[in-house]
């Protein structure tokens, strides 16, 4: 199962410094859909909004610090850490987008070939690492181990920028067990900005105000 949803994913490599977008196909970055100037930022409260003007800079690259994003469905989370690549990447930075899933699998197949460090290895040559959607399905205890295997490879070395819908009170869903959990979280926050998108989901928004201008 592994080895045939690899083999269904066109994986896009990035030289660093090109200036080139990577990730893989299809999602919502190379389509050029979640972009910053396509940014609600009048929905961001003063405090995140000056958050997201400092990020831009990406300076926090140069610091290794991890972007951590956190939020109900429809907040603007994965628009927001999107936006963000793309500013990014017109700076030279080389990134990297994949959703949790795609990724765990990815890493899994190099496991099973014996190649996990050498995959490890490809995937530090991205300034930033956009790991979208953990939390939201539940993973097996192998998948929780690459993907903790990740983050610790990573720590201190690059930049990784997540989006979640959990809180970190709630990381022992994904991490299976308090120790890990622990670790796992630790090591992200150590040196980390972190967005909390405490705001109605923007699809609900944009449905009522359909609906309402449907009824005028």
């Amino acid at each position: 199962m592994i080895a045939s949803c690899w083999n269904s994913v066109n994986w896009n490599y990035l030289n660093a410094g090109s200036g080139k977008w990577a990730g893989c196909l299809p999602n919502p970055i190379y389509q050029g859909k979640k972009t910053a100037e396509m940014f609600d930022k009048t929905r961001l409260e003063p405090g995140l909004s000056q958050k997201w003007e400092g990020l831009k800079t990406g300076d926090f690259l140069k610091r290794r610090e991890n972007v951590l994003a956190f939020g109900n469905p429809g907040s603007g989370k994965t628009h927001m850490i999107c936006a963000l690549g793309h500013e990014l990447v017109k700076q030279g930075h080389a990134v990297l987008f994949s959703s949790r899933t795609l990724l765990v699998q990815r890493l899994l197949f190099s496991k099973s070939l014996l190649r996990l460090d050498k995959e490890l290895k490809k995937l530090d040559k991205y300034d930033a690492l956009i790991i979208d959607d953990i939390g939201y399905v539940q993973q097996s205890r192998q998948e929780m181990e690459v993907l903790f295997t990740r983050l610790a490879y990573r720590y201190e070395q690059r930049s990784v920028m997540i989006t979640s819908n959990l809180v970190f009170s709630q990381w022992e869903r994904i991490f299976k067990d308090p120790m890990t959990t622990a670790a796992a979280v630790d090591r992200l926050v150590h040196h980390s900005v972190i967005l909390e998108l405490n705001m109605a989901s923007f699809r609900m928004e944009q449905a009522r105000a359909a609906q309402q201008a449907g009824q005028e």
